[in-house]
């Protein structure tokens, strides 16, 4: 059985860092694409980063620079070091893992339960 775990959400201050891992358990993903999306409260899921099996990053617009996701496909995991935290960064946020190199949310093809971010001011 697939699972997929995230960890290390918490509460952070405005310009701070926060790094968020996924283990995921069940089966090998080392050619998946392992990705990160996330839900502010009242707002759709939107995709975050995605990072392919060969290592190839892709970001939505408003995390670029701020921003990397990393993996390690012997032990699994992905890993979101979120730097310059903003306000609108508040959400869950969930891990998700695909076969299509897709970052579409419907495309995913397992998914973690989430872990929260909170940003204050």
């Amino acid at each position: 059985q697939v699972q997929l775990v995230e960890s290390g959400g918490g509460l952070v201050q405005a310009g701070g860092s926060l790094r968020l891992s996924c283990a995921a358990t069940g089966r090998t993903f080392s050619t998946y694409a392992m990705e990160w999306f996330r839900q502010a409260p009242g707002k759709e899921r939107e995709f975050v980063a995605a990072i392919s099996g060969g290592g190839d990053t892709a970001y939505a617009d408003s995390v670029k620079g701020r921003f990397t996701i990393s993996r390690d496909s012997a032990k699994n995991t992905v890993s979101l070091q979120m730097n310059s935290l903003k306000l609108e960064d508040t959400a869950v946020y969930f891990c998700a893992i695909n076969q299509r190199a897709s970052v579409r949310v419907n495309d995913m093809d397992y998914w973690g339960k989430g872990t929260l971010v909170t940003v204050s001011s």
